[in-house]
């Protein structure tokens, strides 16, 4: 640490600030129920009053994190809201959903919706894409003679998993921006780690809580099937190929643009393309052309110029924020010795780096019930100590995104989504939702750090 641009060289006032920020944080969320762009913001600002604290390398510091962070993901995030608005009004959702049920078999529907989840998650808020599949899952449990509570555990973790852990839905992407993680790496090994947290979820529901509660189907939804989803009326729904393009293509450039890079020899002709094509700027440009291929509706045409991009800005306004205020402080205290001191107490003490990503990501979601506030709260605080805890960004990163999603419960917006619609009781929606993020992040985790382990990130 450069004591030129340090923020501050003493280890006390910076554990000091450190502990308040988090403290502060929380308590702002939690208690006071602010919202979290002062909630971050006004601790970062009070860390900067403190004794000893250098305004000059602070200020420095606030605005390089905040604009670095945001100058290498900022538009991403944008184009893969719009993404996911095109998504949800082209009916694509529908032609996913169907897709699954003919790969499992219709008797297998809490596996099939499991599976959706797991894809259209990665593209679409989750409480969204659970509103819009809701009637489907009433109608499948009554069509199955099972509890609400099988058919829907599954897909609510699946969803809320790959919603946390693979860009480039805006927490992670956010989050591997943070700590500087290979996004295609990112995408490649939390799609693994991501598919077995998902199977456990749908264990979870399918053995554990479905047999245990016994609140069945409403009769609201008897007879919905997958065509009756889309509640716009879309007439002409977009081919199987087409409405996964939107989400793989771009996956599959950024993907190859990273194992291009690792295989292919400096101003190799591959390494070339593939560094322009794979960057997610590109990639993700790609995908919001695809998605707007599905419009067939004249009406929806005219919409999408304006309404859709509108309503994804809007959506990603508040992640862009958070994302460089965690910038900012993830910079603010790289610039201080507490870097080394939490550092140097997993060292000593013999315990694995990786978890505390893990146990950030954890703390974050469970006090805030934000799976986003959960990961870049993690990728922030740990971005800074990656050299000294020997981790890499992107086993970091994963880490701290499976912890983010345990567990879900009553201060979580989404829990409230998916409880109030599936017409659990909370007690039962606590043990078959909440339990199924638990195992989920616990089964993602593992998974995580056995690709660690063998030195895969």
């Amino acid at each position: 640490m450069d004591p030129n641009t340090a923020v501050s060289t003493s280890a006390a006032i910076s554990l000091t600030g450190f502990a308040i920020v988090i403290f502060l944080l929380l308590f702002l969320i939690a208690k006071w129920k602010w919202h979290v762009f002062f909630a971050l913001l006004i601790p970062i600002i009070l860390f900067g009053i403190l004794p000893g604290v250098q305004q000059n390398n602070f200020i420095d510091a606030f605005e390089s994190g905040f604009g670095n962070t945001l100058g290498s993901i900022g538009v991403v995030i944008v184009l893969g809201s719009i993404i996911a608005e095109a998504l949800k009004h082209t009916g694509a959702i529908q032609v996913i959903t169907k897709s699954m049920v003919n790969l499992v078999g219709s008797h297998r529907m809490p596996l099939a919706l499991t599976l959706t989840g797991f894809v259209i998650g990665v593209a679409i808020f989750s409480d969204v894409a659970y509103v819009i599949l809701n009637p489907l899952v009433h109608s499948a449990a009554k069509t199955m003679n099972v509890s609400i509570a099988a058919m829907s555990t599954g897909l609510v973790g699946a969803l809320q998993l790959t919603h946390a852990i693979v860009p480039p839905t805006p927490g992670p992407l956010a989050a591997a921006a943070i700590v500087g993680a290979d996004i295609g790496q990112t995408i490649i090994f939390g799609s693994i780690a991501c598919l077995f947290g998902s199977l456990a979820c749908w264990a979870w529901g399918v053995y554990f809580s479905g047999p245990r509660i016994k609140t069945m189907a409403s009769e609201e939804f008897e007879g919905v099937s997958i065509e009756d989803l889309d509640g716009e009326g879309t007439k002409e729904l977009p081919s199987n190929l087409s409405s996964y393009a939107p989400i793989v293509i771009p996956i599959i450039l950024i993907g190859t643009q990273s194992v291009v890079s690792l295989v292919a020899p400096e101003g190799h002709i591959l390494r070339t393309i593939f560094s322009y094509l794979g960057w997610p700027v590109i990639a993700l440009s790609v995908g919001v052309w695809l998605a707007y291929r599905n419009i067939t509706n004249p009406e929806d045409k005219a919409k999408a110029k304006n309404a859709w991009v509108e309503a994804a800005l809007k959506t990603s306004a508040m992640i862009l924020v958070v994302t460089g205020l965690g910038g900012s402080l993830s910079a603010i205290l790289r610039g201080t010795p507490a870097v080394d001191f939490i550092a140097m107490l997993f060292t000593d003490y013999g315990l694995p780096t990786i978890l505390l990503p893990f146990v950030i990501g954890i703390i974050g979601n469970m006090i805030t019930g934000s799976t986003t506030v959960g990961v870049i709260t993690a990728a922030s605080l740990v971005a800074p100590m990656l050299g000294s805890l020997s981790l890499s960004p992107e086993a970091a990163m994963l880490a701290g995104a499976s912890g983010s999603v345990i567990i879900k419960y009553v201060n979580s917006s989404y829990f409230w989504v998916c409880t109030s619609l599936s017409k659990l009781s909370v007690p039962d929606a606590v043990f078959s939702y909440g339990g199924a993020t638990l195992v989920g992040g616990i089964v993602s985790f593992l998974t995580v750090c056995a690709m660690w382990g063998l030195g895969l990130i």
